[in-house]
């Protein structure tokens, strides 16, 4: 089903990121036209695939329009908001910049390599390290335009909702933004983790193992996964050691640990070790190089990738990541938002925890959605625990309900009868055992938007397997492209959680522009890996044609503790201006680090940045969190409040806000709201267990 037929696009300009956006919305059917776009390189050549190229400018026929550049660069092509609203004042106009279309950094040069600098996530990317002399570093696959253009994306469907808004989308912000705790943290005055590794570096909760054909990941968090985990290791008599008994002794004596369980692995191939694992329901992938996907029997029998021929090589290129089917019968068509947010009147009852599906809640209860976030008795969601809550849980109102009973249950069904929105992200089936799955509650509600989040989708053979979101990047083969020649990989921050908080939220608000149209609800079926896969279409195109995996460099270490500085020079243009700002480079373009590095001896980072950035050179230092938090760039776009870091966009019609709700602290208002029920009834109910 293409949820956004006759949706149009005008997409301007030939930069990655809005080609991204533009990606994104033509494989959820929207009919996109280009004028100026790329398609001179591979990467590029996909993100054009199947749009209309046109040779001038028709903004009037446009619901979205999304331009790409500095504002200096968008005014000179008479494509800033003034201008390109001119042209059409019932469009979402949406402006990516590297840093914004406002504050002291809005013209600055910049790359990929210099916005992972600055937004701090080249320090975190592959987690903790032993050596601190090991060089930050970038991902493979241009990730600063896929997480520039997913916020573009998302930003832009939302904005669709309402219709003649600005959206300003920096791509800086993007990106600090997926490293959300540690931004939280920093804004909040409390002490960063540092990059090198102190006791486990978070291995005990995932961890990458040697195997005989590579390596393999497991996740043997929760106490029964440890006991599981020892099953399929045999039952090692180590494993009745005190000092592995607790999750923190396991964390005390991880070297110790993870060599007796290296011992293990090196005898036994991956691919058995995950299947072992998977068996014992211990979540464990395989490490996978991009290439090795193309063959996978899951990606298959979803119809993930999509044929293309470039240059008359046949080639497997990532398809939609969402499979949504439309409900048989259809409501009453809903009017248009009347309220200043696209989605003031839109109800969400949410079921998902952690960080996916919360990162999505939070964008749709921020553009104004009234969020219901269902919890468990007991602890809640496991993101309460650190900061994680504090960003994610903004604006929103939090229930308990115990759905092991059967008043907890028909309390969700009647919710689920009254709202717009359902989002869930737990395992497979575990929706239907309640009675909460799709087909029941779209059945008194034809009208609703189902959306399930899982970690390879809820059809194919590996369906069930139990996965994070931290161990499919390891699957995908994103962990093992980020690391340092001889390095073995690391798992590295979570990732791909964040980055599909993004395309869950843009799919919410496809469909209900689907929704608006027709009055029919959807079901989606969001799958995490095909995410990922996505996202990584460079290696996974380069891997068919034979090149080699790129693993980007740039980054010079200066004077100081664990001071770095990135540099790239990727036009012919930059390249002349480095050369002419140091002495003796113009020779050496293929092998230009021993020179920039004499250039370097001697400056701080910040200075170099700055004679560097003054020269058209796109230069940053590697950003610390605290950096962020007193950034006057930051600090001028308002992108702090309250010590919380705020959305990687700014909007004509603002947003949302207000404090994260305590457990259970909106439950008696809500079934008073919502329900009609008096204080009696909802006493009966919690005498009963309905609220555990």
């Amino acid at each position: 089903m293409a949820l956004l037929d006759g949706f149009r696009v005008l997409q301007l300009g030939g930069g990655l990121a809005a080609a991204v956006c533009g990606r994104l919305l033509a494989d959820s059917g929207a009919q996109i036209r280009c004028l100026g776009a790329d398609t001179q390189t591979l990467l590029a050549a996909h993100l054009n695939h199947g749009k209309r190229m046109v040779a001038r400018m028709d903004a009037g026929n446009a619901d979205l329009i999304v331009a790409e550049g500095t504002p200096a660069a968008l005014r000179a092509s008479s494509w800033d908001a003034a201008a390109l609203h001119q042209r059409n004042r019932d469009a979402a106009i949406v402006l990516i910049g590297p840093f914004g279309q406002s504050g002291p950094q809005a013209d600055w040069p910049a790359s990929d390599l210099s916005l992972f600098c600055a937004s701090g996530i080249a320090r975190l990317l592959t987690g903790q390290v032993d050596d601190l002399d090991e060089a930050p570093m970038r991902p493979a696959g241009e990730q600063a335009a896929f997480i520039g253009g997913l916020a573009a994306a998302c930003a832009g469907m939302h904005a669709a909702l309402l219709g003649g808004a600005v959206i300003d989308v920096s791509v800086h912000e993007a990106l600090a933004t997926l490293a959300i705790t540690e931004l939280a943290r920093a804004g909040l005055g409390r002490p960063a983790w540092p990059r090198r590794r102190l006791a486990d570096g978070n291995g005990a909760t995932v961890t990458i193992l040697p195997a005989r054909d590579g390596y393999v990941a497991v996740s043997p968090r929760e106490d029964r996964q440890w006991a599981a985990w020892l099953g399929v290791m045999g039952s090692p008599a180590w494993g009745r050691e005190p000092r592995f008994a607790r999750k923190p002794d396991r964390v005390e004596n991880w070297d110790a640990l993870h060599a007796l369980m290296s011992q293990w692995s090196r005898a036994h191939d991956k691919q058995w070790i995950a299947d072992a694992a998977q068996a014992a329901h211990m979540p464990s992938f395989p490490l996978r190089e991009p290439g090795e996907s193309l063959d996978s029997a899951q990606l298959e029998g979803r119809g993930f990738f999509r044929a293309r021929t470039v240059n008359g090589v046949k080639l497997k290129a990532p398809g939609s990541p969402f499979a949504a089917t439309q409900t048989p019968a259809g409501a009453a068509k809903p009017a248009a938002s009347a309220g200043v947010l696209p989605l003031d009147g839109v109800r969400v009852l949410d079921f998902s925890w952690v960080i996916a599906g919360p990162t999505a809640t939070r964008y749709l209860a921020a553009m104004g959605a009234d969020v219901i976030k269902v919890e468990a008795p007991g602890r809640g969601d496991p993101g309460r625990a650190t900061e994680l809550h504090n960003v994610l849980g903004q604006a929103k109102r939090a229930i308990v309900l115990n759905l092991k009973s059967r008043d907890g249950v028909r309390i969700a069904k009647s919710l689920a009868a009254r709202c717009d929105i359902v989002i869930e992200n737990f395992g497979s089936g575990v929706m239907q055992r309640f009675g909460l799955g799709a087909e029941a509650l779209q059945a008194e509600n034809p009208g609703l938007i189902y959306i399930s989040a899982s970690g390879l989708g809820r059809s194919g053979p590996e369906s069930h397997a139990v996965a994070y979101g931290t161990l499919l990047q390891c699957y995908a083969g994103f962990a093992g492209l980020n690391s340092h020649a001889g390095n073995a990989p690391r798992v590295g921050m979570a990732w791909l959680d964040p980055m599909c908080g993004l395309q869950l939220a843009f799919i919410a608000a496809a469909a209900l522009w689907r929704k608006r149209a027709s009055g029919h609800g959807c079901r989606v079926d969001f799958s995490m890996i095909e995410a990922m896969l996505w996202t990584m279409a460079e290696p996974l195109l380069a891997a068919q044609l034979g090149a080699p995996a790129r693993i980007p460099g740039g980054i010079h270490a200066m004077a100081g503790d664990d001071s770095w500085i990135g540099i790239s020079a990727d036009s012919d243009a930059q390249w002349r201006s480095l050369c002419a700002l140091v002495p003796g480079l113009a020779a050496r373009r293929g092998d230009a680090g021993a020179g920039l590095d004499k250039w370097l001896r001697g400056q701080t980072a910040a200075d170099a940045a700055r004679r560097l950035i003054d020269a058209g050179v796109p230069a940053s230092p590697v950003a610390t969190f605290r950096d962020l938090v007193e950034s006057d760039h930051l600090r001028a776009r308002g992108f702090w409040k309250a010590g919380l870091p705020g959305l990687p966009w700014q909007a004509g019609f603002g947003c949302k806000s207000g404090p994260a709700p305590a457990l259970g602290a909106d439950t008696e208002a809500v079934l008073g709201d919502i329900l009609g029920l008096g204080g009696d009834e909802i006493e009966a109910l919690r005498s009963n267990g309905a609220f555990g």
